[in-house]
C-alpha cells in the first residue's frame, strides 16, 4: 500500500511540474500576455495539489526506506532534500511572484529574470525526480538495473 501511495504521489508531482514547465514555455513563446497571466494563475491553483503530493511522496518514501541501506535508496534520499528545498525556496516563491507580475501586466526584465530562474529550477527538479522514479522502478524490479 505504501509503495502504491508513494508511486502515485511521486508521479502526480512529477507530471504537475512537467505540465507547469511546458505550459510556461509554450505560453511565453507562442501566446499572448493574457494567456501567460492565465497560465501563471492556474499554476498557483495547481500548487494546492502539487504541495500535498510532494509531501506525501517524501513522507511515504522516508517511511519505506527507514531500514534500507542499499545504493539506490541512499541516492533517492540524497536527492530529496534538494528537491524539497528547490521547491520551497525557489519554485513556490517564483510562482507567486510571477503570477502577481503577470496579473498586473508587468512583463519587464525582473519578470523574465525570475522566469528564467524558475525554469532552471523546475528543470533541475524534473531531472532529480526523474532519477528518483528510475531508481524506484529499479528497486521494485520493474526495470533492470544498469551494470
Amino acid at each position: 500500500m505504501k509503495t502504491t501511495i508513494h508511486a502515485t504521489a511521486g508521479c502526480i508531482g512529477f507530471l504537475l511540474i512537467l505540465m507547469f514547465w511546458t505550459s510556461t514555455v509554450m505560453s511565453e513563446l507562442f501566446m499572448s500576455d493574457e494567456t501567460v497571466a492565465a497560465i501563471k494563475a492556474l499554476i498557483l491553483k495547481g500548487m494546492f495539489i502539487l504541495v500535498p503530493a510532494m509531501a506525501l511522496a517524501g513522507g511515504s518514501g522516508m517511511a519505506m526506506s527507514r531500514k534500507r541501506k542499499d545504493a539506490l535508496t541512499r541516492a533517492k534520499k540524497a536527492r530529496m532534500p534538494f528537491i524539497a528545498l528547490n521547491g520551497l525556496l525557489t519554485l513556490i516563491p517564483a510562482a507567486w511572484f510571477l503570477a502577481g507580475k503577470a496579473a498586473a501586466g508587468e512583463f519587464d526584465g525582473t519578470f523574465y529574470a525570475v522566469q528564467v530562474v524558475e525554469l532552471i529550477a523546475g528543470a533541475a527538479n524534473l531531472t532529480m525526480m526523474g532519477l528518483n522514479i528510475l531508481d524506484g522502478l529499479r528497486m521494485t524490479g520493474k526495470i533492470r538495473r544498469p551494470r
